[in-house]
């Protein structure tokens, strides 16, 4: 089946809007007066050592939160949650539910501290951007609007010590262990992680119904910190799977970001 313009961006839209967090936020300190809710974690044991040092070794029996505080350091730990900004420029290419057929196309991806995100792709039937510049949303495809990219995926591991997380345990998948984690506002990110690395291979999380994937087949060391370099997002919805595979071949972390990278455009 060849994918026609209303397909291709109808892909576009939906991976990315799902997909939108690649990206470590720091975490933000609770405001003076603000009641805090109970992190539903085991003791922070270790918290600074599995953020600061190299891999942490995992078992058959490695509780949850270690799990979760093993991926951290596999990420960069500190390094990782204190970034500043990740830019990601390459390919992409589209494809339809049981299709073979894509749609390639260049893409952009930004995302900076204060939760802000940007995402630009073009190709010679798909014209798409996304912004979030921490507070508001713009999409070109206004029914479709950017969620706040802290509430899901890596960023949700930056965030696995702080009141109201919780770190729960999950079925392993194949060789891979596994563990949730879910905000005080029920959104939740389901993480699974090689043994050997704790890196963090795949991640899923629902949106509207629906199953988001996103497999991170291959990574670069950008000075202590982990940065995608070629990843897949998977979109599972009755009518079948949407599918990306991205491949970056421009990556940069903390770089210098212009005031108008996160404009809103006029509308």
């Amino acid at each position: 089946m060849k994918l026609n313009y209303k397909q291709a961006l109808a892909i576009l839209a939906l991976l990315l809007t799902a997909g939108a967090s690649v990206y470590a936020q720091a975490p933000k300190t609770a405001d003076a007066g603000t009641t805090a809710t109970t992190t539903k974690t085991a003791p922070a044991t270790g918290a600074t050592a599995a953020t600061t040092a190299g891999p942490i070794a995992i078992t058959a029996t490695t509780a949850p939160i270690d799990l979760a505080r093993a991926a951290l350091a596999a990420q960069g730990g500190e390094k990782y949650r204190n970034v500043k900004s990740i830019v990601l420029i390459g390919t992409v290419d589209l494809y339809a539910p049981n299709s073979a057929q894509s749609v390639s196309g260049n893409f952009a991806m930004v995302m900076a501290s204060g939760d802000r995100y940007r995402v630009d792709v073009v190709s010679p039937v798909v014209k798409f951007q996304q912004i979030f510049n921490g507070q508001q949303s713009y999409s070109s495809i206004p029914s479709i609007q950017t969620p706040n990219p802290s509430k899901f995926g890596l960023g949700m591991l930056t965030k696995l010590d702080q009141p109201g997380y919780v770190v729960s345990a999950l079925p392993d998948k194949k060789k891979q262990r596994a563990f949730r984690i879910t905000d005080p506002e029920g959104n939740n990110t389901d993480f699974f992680v090689d043994p050997q690395t704790g890196r963090v291979m795949v991640y899923t999380m629902p949106v509207n119904g629906n199953t988001f994937a996103m497999e991170i087949k291959n990574v670069k060391d950008i000075d202590g910190v982990l940065v995608p370099i070629n990843f897949t997002q998977r979109f599972e919805t009755p009518q079948g799977a949407y599918f990306a595979e991205y491949k970056v071949k421009t990556p940069k972390i903390n770089e210098a970001l212009g005031d108008d990278v996160f404009a809103m455009p006029a509308q």
